[in-house]
């Protein structure tokens, strides 16, 4: 099943946009695919239940008819990092409850995208990183580039610390965080010249803008769908 895992250079530098756009490309070849995110801190209650923003915006970007709890099996009520987050709750986040949401999202669709929170080395609890959940999952690695000052730092780190944790990074992907960015293009050509994956597309700053008609800048490579 082509599948992949989202994470991003830092948090708030638009993986949720971008993972929502790879749906819409995924879905304009023909394949029904789904977005997941395992864990999620800073929801609010709609309907007697936890949902988080960017879950929802995976849920209608994806496969019609796949439950949200399936979508995202930690929602996590307060704005923080997830261990403290999941800690105000009184839970923790553990592997076998998303292990099981991936199971059932597999029996649903011909394709999966993991959003992960924050940047790389974001914790999901005390015991657990990112990197033992996409190890868990068994999943290539995307990682989605905030286009703005230091950007080119953030994401060779980023991209060492994956292969450095044994992991395979697939591609990455330039987010317009910073519409007054200086010297933008060159700073792409950089990161092009630099990364040593391929470049799946460029997404535009382009905020509230609709993912599906933002699936056009991205290039998913045929062996992941």
């Amino acid at each position: 099943m082509p599948s992949f895992y989202v994470t991003g250079t830092d948090t708030g530098i638009g993986k949720t946009f971008s993972s929502c756009a790879l749906l819409h490309a995924l879905r304009g070849r023909g394949l029904r695919a789904a977005g997941m995110k395992p864990v999620a801190s800073g929801c609010e209650r709609i309907d007697g239940a936890w949902r988080n923003e960017d879950a929802l915006a995976l849920q209608a970007a994806g496969e019609s008819g796949i439950d949200y709890a399936d979508i995202n099996p930690f929602a996590l009520e307060h704005p923080l990092a997830p261990e403290l987050a999941a800690r105000d709750a009184g839970t923790e986040v553990a592997l076998p409850p998303i292990l099981a949401a991936r199971a059932r999202l597999a029996s649903r669709v011909d394709a999966l995208v993991v959003e992960g929170v924050g940047g790389w080395a974001a914790p999901l609890s005390a015991t657990l990183m990112q990197a033992d959940l996409v190890r868990a999952l068994r999943l290539p690695v995307v990682l989605v580039v905030g286009l703005r000052l230091g950007c080119i730092n953030h994401a060779l780190l980023s991209a060492r610390a994956i292969a450095a944790d044994g992991l395979v990074l697939a591609g990455w992907i330039g987010s317009h965080v910073d519409p007054a960015m200086e010297r933008v293009e060159d700073n792409i050509a950089m990161l092009r010249e630099r990364l040593p994956v391929p470049c799946w597309g460029v997404l535009p700053h382009a905020p509230g803008g609709d993912p599906a008609a933002l699936a056009i800048h991205l290039q998913v490579p045929a062996s992941l769908g």
